[in-house]
C-alpha cells in the first residue's frame, strides 16, 4: 500500500501543466558557520520554502524534484508537508557536488518532458518574471540562462593577484539561476563533458558541448544565500518587496 506521501508525489508528477523544476540543495554551507542555510529564516520562513513556493505559485511549473543531502531527506519531507508544497514529486539524495545532484535530479524528470529548468535552492528570491523569462527563451533555444548586467569593474589577474587586463563589463553579465535546457540536448552535452566536476553551471555544460545559450533578463534581488549576511541582505530586500 502506497503511503500518503507517496500518492501525493505521484499526483504532483502527473501534473502536465507547464514544465519541471530541479531545485539542488544539497550543499555544505561551510560559509554559513555551521548555519544550515536551506533552514534559516528569511521573514519567519525558511530559505528552502521560501524557493519551493516560488516555483509552487508559478504556472509555468508541472512539478518540482528537490534534491538534498542524505541527512536533510526526512526534515525536508516534513518541512514541505508542513508548508502544503503540493508540486513536490520528488526528494532526491544529492551527489558528491552540485553536478552531480543535478544529475540525480535529472534521472527523475518524466521521460516525456522536453525541458526542464534548474534552479539553486539558496536563491528564495526568484521572481515569477525571472522564471517566465528563462521558460520563453526555451522555445527557440536548447539553453537558456539568466542573469544581470555587470556593474563594478572586472579585472583579470594572475595566480599571485597581479592584473593582466581589464574586462570589458559592457559584454559581461553576472549569471543566476533558474537555468532551462532541452533534455536531451542537455543529455548530450553531458556526454561529451569529460569531467563535470569542472563546470560551475548547466549552461556552462551545454556551452561546452557546442549549443547556443540564451541569456535572458535576470534579477538583482534574486541573490544566492552563501554567507549569513546574505541573510540580512535576503530580509532587507523582502521587507522592501513588500512596501513597493
Amino acid at each position: 500500500m502506497k503511503t500518503e506521501t507517496a500518492l501525493k508525489y505521484e499526483i504532483a508528477a502527473k501534473n502536465k501543466k507547464g514544465i519541471p523544476v530541479i531545485i539542488v540543495a544539497a550543499g555544505n554551507f561551510t560559509r554559513m558557520q555551521g548555519v544550515n542555510k536551506q533552514l534559516a529564516e528569511i521573514g519567519g520562513v525558511p530559505v528552502i520554502i521560501r524557493t519551493l513556493m516560488a516555483f509552487e505559485n508559478s504556472n509555468e511549473i508541472s512539478n518540482i524534484i528537490l534534491v538534498v543531502r542524505a541527512d536533510d531527506v526526512f526534515s525536508m519531507q516534513m518541512l514541505t508537508e508542513k508548508y502544503n508544497i503540493t508540486k513536490l514529486s520528488d526528494i532526491v539524495c544529492g551527489g558528491a557536488n552540485r553536478q552531480e545532484s543535478v544529475q540525480k535530479g535529472l534521472a527523475r524528470v518524466d521521460k516525456t518532458c522536453e525541458n526542464v529548468l534548474i534552479h539553486d535552492g539558496a536563491r528564495p528570491l526568484v521572481s515569477e518574471k525571472t522564471i517566465k523569462n528563462v521558460v520563453g527563451g526555451l522555445k527557440n533555444y536548447s539553453a537558456v540562462t539568466c542573469g544581470v548586467a555587470v556593474v563594478d569593474t572586472v579585472k583579470e589577474i594572475d595566480a599571485d593577484g597581479k592584473v593582466l587586463k581589464t574586462l570589458d563589463r559592457s559584454s559581461l553579465i553576472a549569471v543566476q539561476t533558474p537555468q532551462g535546457v532541452r533534455v536531451a540536448d542537455y543529455k548530450l552535452a553531458i556526454e561529451k563533458a569529460e569531467d563535470l566536476s569542472l563546470f560551475t553551471d548547466d549552461t556552462s555544460i551545454m556551452e561546452n558541448a557546442g549549443f547556443e545559450v540564451l541569456t535572458v533578463e535576470g534579477d538583482r534581488k534574486n541573490i544566492k544565500i552563501t554567507t549569513l549576511s546574505d541573510i540580512a541582505l535576503a530580509s532587507a530586500l523582502l521587507e522592501e518587496e513588500k512596501c513597493e
